[in-house]
């Protein structure tokens, strides 16, 4: 069967809309079709086979995966049975822990977005997902330890039933109240767990006509109950969230008005403020203190309304504590206080979106009567802005006040912004106090949006940018560093919203303008002053960073940690103003540029790395304009002092030939299209530069090879300009602070056309490959060469992986078979990342593979102390398996920033991805580079497994930074190939087995380092695989009477007792006996009859069913001889008498 081509009337739930917006988007609907029917057939056919581990197991993380890469792209049946059959499989009795969690979190996930799905349309039964609840939290055996959970069990458990309580049916709050109503003892320990369980189960998102089934069956007791204990018991945190969430869920259907001043006086108690002369002291650890999410959350829900009486109580609140928002005041409080006010008005804003702009869906909506109006939002700004600007400089930062006033602004910017506005300028002015400007700007930051943006409550907020901007110049202060970060940040935060435009001669032109648009139009003259006073700043900046000022005599010559930030800040600075510039103050920037960098040689470690940063951030926005300059200059200076013979063989070489590699090597990494110009020169540099002798020299050349090769070969976007189209247009003053709009965003993509390919093959064909030669002939002994040279030839070849990484096809070849039994498909995803593989070329990954095999064996038995190879061999191994373009680290932080930079730039009120252009173009690279390293669930194949059996041999090596490094690559891969673990383990257990006879100390210690892991990763020694466990466990025991080590060694006896520790610490019980319920098999033959997309495999026949029942069995009965067999051989290792 294949899949149906017609999906008439499919209607995806909800879709990463990112993914329509790259290059090669068409083909996605297809894969994506082809892919949800895979996944549907396996999964339905694993269940109906009986077959938990590994089918079921294995699809659920496909699964998982799926909703990663395209959102909820299934239709709404589809979605509906996921759900059902995932709720049914959580549920299962006995199953074991660790597949429980991952089918909670994967369950989770299918929940997440609860608009999509009403209660009409999906109902889940309540009772057994408390059984399960009660039977692992409540546990009666794990104390005795006969059962071991993961440690986030209960987490995952508790965000499990925050998902699901929406969908318990009308009659449920009855069954739970009949449940847990007899357990209401206030004498009686009993009370805390029934009140808790209330607080998580019971349901209150109800349509209106269903609230008499609902919370009024519980409102008033419990209220009573509240009402008349005093002592702050430890249940009342619990029943204050539950009637925090009641508050805000059903919103204007519950009558709080008599209840207000009681909640605000508790709400005042339970912050624990020093109050009076003496003191009162307050307990170390507070059991009464309320969570300080939901109490935010209970205060919003209260505001608004006829009279709006909440909001009185909220402003007597603020005035009794104003104070202790003081910088003076610091104590065990203030952390409460500030989360208080860093989280109230986030939380208010959410309302208001709520109310005014969230899109329609199923959910109950907020009574008119019960809105907030506009006085109400200025009212509550009022309230909170004093003590806001208190906190601004408080001991503990300025972060929170930043966000508190961020959110504000957005509700009422005509009161927030202009004392602030005051309070920067001030402190723009003083010299003596510089915590007060970092404190100011960092205010500014968060509240740029609503200054810049055209809104009507505070129009004059735009004629500030000039003034804030040129009086923020001096804080580029090479003496403060912080200073000189956060106005970096200040800066470009700024000339991210506004295009640097001189539209000055706009006013004669256009005769329909504004009185404060005029003024701006003049005031955009400035904006070219701006630029050159900015670049001057920096220049002067670079100057004091260089290496003869920074350093003494003996110091090293790398950078420092701040000195890379620093370069950081810059760069990126640079580079957003740039790009934000118009076409003639870009030229006359950009020569500017070129002038500082042509007419000084800088030292290549700090000062010059900052240089040649800033002319790459400049270099990317017009790259024709800007590679016009540089190349030729720096070409001719390289060829002019390259020319010369003698040159070849020295070891130092001159700084101007360095310091223009290295800018060469920087400027170009843009828009490969436009180095194709450039093509002979670079060619004839690099054939020339890579074979220096000087390792300055040949390590420059090698970064300008990958830059040059990854600028050709990857897919990446173009411009991140803040409106599309440039900024030509006759009014670029009406773009100030626009957002992007992700239906018309209009990326230009760089995608490697037929000559920039033909141009990467040719590199390497000139570069790499006789480079591979020249190690295979020193391998075989006709050309031995030295350590330096080796490493340089190896340098080489790394740097051509780096750069050509995405063009070369992964290896493959025929997979590893028989490590598990299944009757399921466990074959890999194969996702298009933009490049159609050219199989007519050479496969050069492949023939870097058997060389780097070949070089590593030779090492290992000649001249196993040439480590520095060893470790380029290593790093070299790692990029053979997992490279293709982006490394994992490199992205996790750029995803960091991406979310970090997203939160102080969103605007929570709008909602509906209204971020700048420049944050959604990043968005979509980064859902390109995501695409590319989903790797997890690989097949395991020959060619990995001799890799990975040479990793095994290096890290089980002589020297232990060889060792070390080499693990760190092993456990990654273990990870990442589906059950390689079941090949590696027993050949690690050989070199720890008593028989082992020729091992050495090393070989002992790697070996059980192996079995270590790594601290983030799973710990091979506790795999949740009878199999395994029952092999390695025994071993461990057995290990001291190996031949080549004594416990005594105390590196050793320490090793054991880590891994030991792991085991403990990380194993959980695995299951004996596995069934698949009834209803189970009930609802996989339901996704097989599915359509849209239909499952692309037939259903099972009766004797695969057969046959899966059987294999159920026997598997049962197996694992509990397993079990029985890893008993007995630990207790006949506890009867030998040698150990």
């Amino acid at each position: 069967m294949t899949v149906d081509g017609d999906t008439t009337g499919f209607v995806p739930q909800k879709e990463v809309v990112y993914n329509g917006l790259l290059p090669y988007s068409d083909r996605l609907e297809r894969e994506a079709t082809e892919l949800l029917a895979e996944i549907k057939a396996n999964l339905s056919r694993a269940v109906l086979l009986r077959e938990l581990w590994p089918g079921v197991a294995f699809w659920s993380r496909k699964l998982f995966s799926f909703l990663k890469l395209y959102g909820r792209r299934f239709s709404k049946e589809d979605h509906i049975l996921f759900i059902k059959l995932l709720y049914e499989l959580v549920t299962l009795p006995n199953l074991e822990p660790h597949m429980m969690q991952s089918y909670a979190r994967l369950l989770i996930q299918l929940l997440k977005k609860k608009e999509l799905l009403s209660r009409d349309d999906l109902q889940l039964q309540w009772r057994p997902l408390y059984d399960l609840y009660e039977r692992v939290v409540y546990s009666k055996t794990e104390h005795l330890g006969l059962i071991w959970f993961p440690n986030s069990v209960d987490h995952i458990l508790k965000a499990l039933i925050k998902s699901c309580r929406l969908y318990f049916p009308a009659s449920s709050t009855k069954e739970m109240l009949d449940e847990w109503r007899p357990l209401l003892c206030v004498f009686d320990m009993v009370m805390q767990k029934a009140v808790s369980n209330m607080e998580l189960f019971l349901p209150t998102i109800m349509p209106p006509e269903e609230h008499s089934q609902g919370f009024q069956l519980w409102f008033d007791e419990l209220m009573s109950l509240w009402m008349s204990v005093q002592n702050q018991p430890s249940w009342e945190g619990h029943l204050v969230n539950l009637f925090a969430r009641l508050a805000n869920d059903d919103l204007g259907y519950v009558d709080w008005t008599s209840y207000i001043p009681t909640i605000f006086t508790r709400i005042l108690r339970s912050l624990n403020i020093p109050v009076g002369v003496n003191q009162m002291v307050t307990p170390r650890y507070l059991t009464n203190s309320y969570d300080i999410g939901h109490l935010v959350l209970w205060i919003t829900a209260l505001l608004g309304g006829p009279g709006n009486p909440a909001q009185k109580e909220l402003t007597c609140l603020f005035n009794s504590i104003a104070s202790f928002y003081h910088p003076s005041n610091h104590g065990r409080c203030q952390s409460r206080l500030m989360r208080v006010l860093q989280r109230l008005p986030a939380s208010v804003v959410r309302r208001v979106h709520r109310e005014r702009h969230a899109a329609p869906s199923w959910i109950t909506l907020v009574p008119e009567c019960q809105r907030l109006t506009d006085e109400d939002l200025q009212e509550f700004t009022r309230s909170l802005t004093g003590a806001a600007l208190l906190a601004m400089f408080s001991k503990t930062g300025s972060t929170d006040a930043a966000y508190a006033l961020q959110n504000l602004a957005l509700l009422a910017p005509e009161l927030v912004i202009p004392p602030v506005l005051e309070k920067t300028y001030a402190a723009m002015e003083t010299l003596t106090e510089p915590h007060t400007l970092t404190a100011t700007l960092s205010c500014m930051i968060g509240m740029a949006r609503s200054l810049v943006s055209p809104n009507n409550h505070y129009p004059e907020g735009r004629g500030h940018v000039l003034p804030l901007l040129m009086g923020s110049l001096p804080g580029i202060d090479p003496n403060d560093f912080s200073k000189c970060m956060i106005t970096f940040q200040f800066i470009a935060t700024f000339t991210t919203l506004v295009p640097l435009a001189d539209c000055s001669s706009a006013p004669s032109q256009h005769r329909d303008l504004t009185e404060i648009e005029k003024n701006l139009c003049f005031a955009s003259a400035q904006f070219e002053d701006f630029v050159l006073q900015f670049l001057d700043r920096c220049f002067a900046l670079i100057d004091s960073s260089t290496l003869e000022q920074t350093r003494d005599e003996m110091e090293t010559d790398t950078q420092t940690h701040l000195e890379s930030l620093v370069e950081l800040g810059l760069s990126s600075t640079v580079s957003t103003i740039l790009t934000q510039c118009s076409t003639e103050i870009y030229k006359m920037a950009i020569q500017k540029v070129y002038n500082f960098a042509t007419s000084n040689i800088f030292e290549t470690c700090v000062s010059g790395r900052m240089v040649a940063d800033m002319c790459r951030a400049a270099a990317k926005c017009h790259p024709a304009e800007s590679l016009r300059l540089f190349v030729p200059h720096c070409c001719s200076v390289i060829f002019q002092i390259t020319d010369n013979e003698e040159l070849q063989s020295e070891d130092e070489l001159d700084k101007e030939l360095l310091w223009n590699l290295q800018l060469l090597s920087e400027v170009t990494r843009v828009d490969g299209e436009q180095l194709l110009k450039y093509q002979g020169d670079l060619e004839r540099i690099l054939c020339v530069c890579v074979r220096l002798r000087c390792k300055r020299a040949y390590t420059l050349a090698c970064s300008l090879l990958e830059y040059t090769l990854r600028s050709l070969s990857l897919i990446y976007p173009t411009e991140y300009r803040s409106t599309s189209g440039g900024f030509d247009t006759d009014l670029p003053i009406r773009d100030w602070g626009r957002a992007g709009d992700v239906a018309d965003l209009g990326v230009c993509w760089h995608v490697p056309d037929q000559e920039e390919e033909n141009f990467v093959f040719q590199l390497l064909s000139r570069l790499l490959h006789p480079e591979l030669q020249r190690i295979k002939g020193h391998v075989s002994g006709d050309q031995p060469m030295s350590r330096e040279e080796l490493l340089q030839s190896l340098a080489i070849v790394q740097h051509c992986l780096l750069g050509a990484g995405s063009m070369l096809p992964p290896l493959d070849g025929p997979h590893v078979s028989d490590l598990v039994p299944s009757m399921i498909n466990l074959g890999e995803i194969k996702l298009h990342i933009g490049i159609d593989y050219d199989d007519s070329r050479e496969n050069y990954r492949e023939s870097i593979c058997q060389t780097m095999r070949l070089l590593l064996h030779h090492i290992s038995e000649h001249s196993e102390d040439d480590t520095k190879s060893l470790f380029v061999i290593i790093k070299i191994i790692s990029d053979l398996m997992f490279f293709r373009g982006t490394h994992k680290k490199e992205f996790d932080s750029r995803w960091k920033s991406f979310t970090l930079v997203k939160k102080s730039m969103e605007n929570r009120l709008h909602g509906k991805k209204q971020h700048i252009r420049a944050l959604l173009i990043d968005r979509v690279l980064l859902q390109h580079e995501m695409r590319k390293l989903v790797v997890e669930g690989s097949e395991y194949k020959v060619v990995h497994q001799e890799l990975l059996c040479d990793l095994l041999l290096l890290s089980t090596s002589t020297y232990s930074q060889v060792r070390s490094r080499a693990q760190h690559v092993l456990t990654t891969a273990l990870g990442i190939f589906s059950f390689s673990y079941r090949d590696l383990i027993p050949r690690i257990l050989q070199l720890l087995s008593p028989q082992h006879t020729t091992g050495t100390r090393q070989q002992f210690k790697g070996a059980l380092y192996c079995l270590l892991g790594l601290h983030s990763g799973p710990c091979p020694a506790s795999a949740w695989d009878w199999d395994c466990v029952g092999e390695v466990w025994p071993a461990l025991v057995r290990c001291g009477l190996s031949p080549s080590t004594t416990l005594e060694e105390p590196s050793i006896g320490g090793l054991l007792d880590d891994i030991t520790d792991r085991i403990h610490r990380q194993h959980d019980t695995i299951g004996i006996y596995f069934t698949v319920s009834e209803s189970c098999v009930e609802i996989a033959n339901h996704i097989m009859r599915s359509t849209n997309p239909g499952p692309c495999l037939e259903a099972a026949s009766i004797e695969e069913l057969k046959e899966g029942l059987q294999r159920q069995r026997i598997r049962n009965v197996v694992a509990a001889r397993k079990y029985e067999k890893l008993v007995n051989d630990l207790l006949d290792c506890l009867e030998d008498s040698n150990l």
